[in-house]
């Protein structure tokens, strides 16, 4: 058997229920048997020092089966060799359980054209991302029949975001299932309850060729920023979402839930409609103005969006939106985000190097601006940015939007390394797991011995965008 780096053993373990959740019982080493379908972690208990094993292997349409998992029972020794015998056995695949769908290959074309988004992936500079998808795809306890035909046509960034919040939630050790066709998922922890988690992506009135589409302008007028299309595409989406009655299901009535929301309702839009979002769901404007001479922002309430539909603005403030217990947002489900995690990996990176260059958010009281970057993310200088994880993790941009008059809340502790959203005293309070936040950045891919970008990915104006003054 050979070592496997944890990095990758942390991507196959998020095929498990409760993915990096481990508890008292982490995992010391990986290895990998040679023929690759067989993986096993030798795991510590941290109060008896006691081993523990967990075996792993490729089922014949590739999803993990987990062979053994036994935590607290062995010497190292005697753990080290029960992970040398499952990796280096003449093992087959194992079959699919009776009664459970075999998986569809994910680039299994089956005579249908991919749309344009999903053949970017075909790009040697894209080979990471294609393959983490992959896995995130595999990694999906009971997707939907369809799930692979809509990623490789015109429902790619649908399926998507839903991969990456599969990643995003067992990344954090959330038990996740799909044991219903709705919502989409149930999460659960030992320290902060359970909640229901409808995916839902923000589209466009009339569809456009994500792969070939040019960046919509940001408005520059402050109002419309933050009331105006953005905010009423939100509004629109929710509301329809709403409209399905999810919160009254049987088996979601009494429980929080939530929808989680990702926008690609304009080319572009997502580095820039996150305060579109907090303005519609809150009802507040951040308007600019001058104390003593520097420029600050300042909090007003507001009855409805623009436009002449009239909208009402501040959804968590109106009788119907009690049943919506938080909305969870990501302005990072984009094809850099898939390359990004695995380059932050370490090692060779082949051919190519991803370059990121933004701006971090600037928590100073009172700030308005970002403090510039740029960082190679395969650097140490870049890992940095996100202790305890030795690389970019999937939660990074992850945030929760509370309802404060939900009549189910969302405890907090249910996404310990989210970004957390409260009004607290008529002020947006905001709960911080990462150090560091970037307010905005795009991903540049390179040759390794070339500085001459060969493309220009728009990854997304994230967490706590100190322009909006919403980050005070």
């Amino acid at each position: 058997m050979d070592p496997l780096p944890r990095s990758i053993f942390d991507v196959f373990a998020l095929s498990l229920p409760r993915g990096l959740g481990f508890g008292e019982n982490p995992p010391v080493n990986a290895w990998a048997g040679a023929d690759g379908i067989t993986v096993g972690a030798l795991t510590r208990n941290a109060t008896s020092q006691r081993h523990g094993v967990l075996i792993m292997r490729r089922r014949v349409d590739d999803v993990w089966a987990v062979l053994r998992r036994e935590d607290d029972a062995f010497t190292e020794e005697e753990a080290m060799e029960i992970l040398r015998q499952a990796c280096d056995e003449n093992a087959d695949r194992v079959p699919v359980p009776p009664g459970v769908k075999r998986r569809p290959a994910l680039p299994d074309f089956r005579g249908k054209e991919p749309s344009g988004i999903f053949k970017l992936l075909a790009h040697p500079f894209r080979e990471r991302g294609a393959w983490m998808l992959n896995q995130l795809y595999l990694a999906l306890p009971n997707p939907d029949d369809n799930w692979a035909s809509d990623c490789r046509t015109e429902n790619f960034h649908t399926r998507l975001w839903e991969a990456l919040l599969l990643a995003s939630f067992r990344e954090q050790g959330l038990l996740v299932t799909q044991d219903h066709p709705s919502p989409d998922f149930h999460v659960s922890n030992r320290k902060g309850g359970e909640a229901w988690v409808e995916a839902v992506t923000a589209n466009p009135a009339v569809r456009y060729d994500h792969a070939k589409a040019k960046e919509t302008p940001m408005p520059t007028e402050r109002r419309e920023l933050m009331l105006g299309t953005a905010a009423v595409r939100f509004a629109k989406t929710i509301k329809s979402k709403m409209e399905k009655g999810y919160a009254q299901m049987p088996h979601v009535a009494g429980r929080p839930f939530a929808l989680a929301v990702a926008d690609f309702h304009a080319p572009g839009s997502m580095v820039w409609s996150r305060s579109a979002l907090m303005g519609y769901l809150y009802g507040i404007y951040a308007r600019e103005v001058d104390v003593d001479g520097k420029t600050v922002a300042v909090h007003e309430d507001v009855e409805t969006l623009l436009g002449d539909q009239h909208i009402p603005a501040g959804l968590f403030l109106r009788p119907e939106g009690v049943d919506l217990s938080a909305v969870i947002f990501s302005n990072g489900a984009t094809l850099a985000k898939l390359s990004r995690v695995p380059m932050s990996f370490g090692g060779p990176t082949g051919d190519f190097r991803y370059v990121r260059i933004g701006e971090f958010a600037d928590f100073t009281p009172g700030a308005l601006r970002g403090i510039p970057f740029s960082m190679d993310v395969n650097t140490d200088e870049y890992r940095a940015l996100w202790t305890p994880y030795p690389y970019e993790p999937w939660t990074a941009e992850l945030e929760v939007f509370h309802n404060p008059n939900a009549k189910h809340p969302i405890n907090p502790a249910l996404f310990p390394e989210a970004d957390h959203w409260l009004p607290v005293d008529g002020v947006m309070d905001c709960q911080r797991f990462f150090k560091h936040s970037i307010l905005k950045s795009r991903t540049l891919i390179q040759p390794a011995d070339d500085p001459i970008p060969l493309a220009e990915e728009l990854a997304f104006q994230e967490t706590h965008d100190s322009n909006d003054g919403m980050g005070q």
